[in-house]
């Protein structure tokens, strides 16, 4: 026969269990559906989705960009809208790792998420993110937006070639990428160890055995490897790099702005990345996250980006892309594809 002990023990967990599973249930019933929300398109779309945001007062916004252009994007949309932004910056892996960690574990505390494409299609992938509708999506091109429509391309990260202004002549420098496998920059030439997807964009444009051919060519140039986009461009500007064929337009223009020696090309072919925005599926602020994208995607937010040096994909904005031969990765392919071409990188430039 069991004893009282035994008994009381059995009824303590039975408890236990019946609280937790209701826990979870009652969690389960107050999330929102947010693919009602995020494809609302009632006339009343705009004022409802304000009116929401306002009552819900905040949302979490992780991104890499930097917290010179997030924190004026974030400080804009609050002021219009009296909606706190939560903003939490790290580099795109991170801002992934994180992402990720949390929807797996249930917690419920990302609502907008921004950063490179591919980190974003890997969230997409593993349906961390949800489809979104916004009427600024009609201004967007074909390539910033996948036919699932989890995510949007508020903006591109353009590879530039930046140089140092007290190392480097402007004129010195080739009007396409051939020309850096020349002998004469051997020794002069950095690059950003983590920008396989560049090597993937120019082999894209030229040809898969041209473009092979230009980056064993280039390899042997042996050009420095550094980690960091802003960190290539801090150091051309402090003159420890005199050329980076992989400097971002708008990390460039930064330091250039406050006087440093750095300046860049659009050496073609210009080769872009999209940078995507997202809203979590599961995000405890639903509202307030859609009307976020749909200030970052308004002209009004593409115009700040704008201003600020970013390259905004928006159709209502002027950008490098309109004036240079150019190309934009797929990040959906560059997924398939990218461990094919981090082993060619790899073997080129890292061992």
């Amino acid at each position: 026969m069991m004893s009282r002990v035994g008994v009381r023990m059995i009824c303590r967990a039975a408890v236990l269990c019946i609280s937790v599973g209701l826990c979870i249930t009652d969690a389960r019933a107050q999330a929102p559906d947010t693919s009602a929300i995020y494809l609302y398109k009632g006339a009343d779309r705009a004022e409802r989705l304000v009116a929401k945001a306002r009552e819900e007062g905040t949302l979490t916004f992780y991104t890499s960009m930097a917290t010179t252009e997030s924190g004026p994007l974030a400080q804009a949309f609050e002021k219009k809208y009296g909606v706190k932004v939560q903003l939490w910056r790290a580099l795109s892996e991170n801002v992934l790792q994180r992402a990720l960690t949390e929807a797996r574990g249930g917690r419920r505390s990302v609502d907008v998420v921004e950063t490179n494409a591919p980190e974003v299609e890997a969230l997409a992938r593993e349906q961390v993110v949800a489809e979104f509708d916004s009427p600024h999506l009609a201004d967007l091109p074909a390539w910033a937006i996948p036919s699932h429509r989890r995510w949007a391309s508020d903006r591109a990260n353009l590879w530039v070639t930046g140089y140092n202004t007290g190392k480097v002549k402007r004129d010195e420098l080739p009007a396409s990428i051939d020309g850096f496998a020349d002998p004469k920059w051997k020794g002069r030439l950095s690059i950003e160890a983590t920008d396989d997807d560049w090597m993937y964009g120019v082999t894209q444009f030229m040809g898969e055995e041209r473009g092979r051919e230009f980056f064993r060519r280039l390899a042997a140039q042996k050009p420095e490897m550094r980690k960091g986009h802003i960190l290539v461009a801090q150091l051309v500007a402090a003159g420890e790099l005199a050329v980076c064929l992989t400097v971002y337009s708008g990390n460039a223009d930064s330091i250039k702005a406050k006087g440093g020696p750095i300046d860049w090309v659009a050496v073609e072919p210009l080769v872009g990345r999209p940078q995507a925005l997202a809203l979590a599926k599961n995000a405890p602020h639903p509202h307030a996250a859609l009307l976020f994208a749909d200030f970052i995607l308004s002209p009004e937010g593409q115009k700040l980006l704008a201003d600020m040096g970013r390259v905004p994909s928006s159709r209502t904005q002027k950008t490098l892309l309109d004036q240079h031969k150019s190309v934009m990765i797929d990040p959906i392919k560059w997924a398939d594809e990218a461990p094919k071409w981090r082993k060619v990188w790899n073997e080129l430039f890292l061992q």
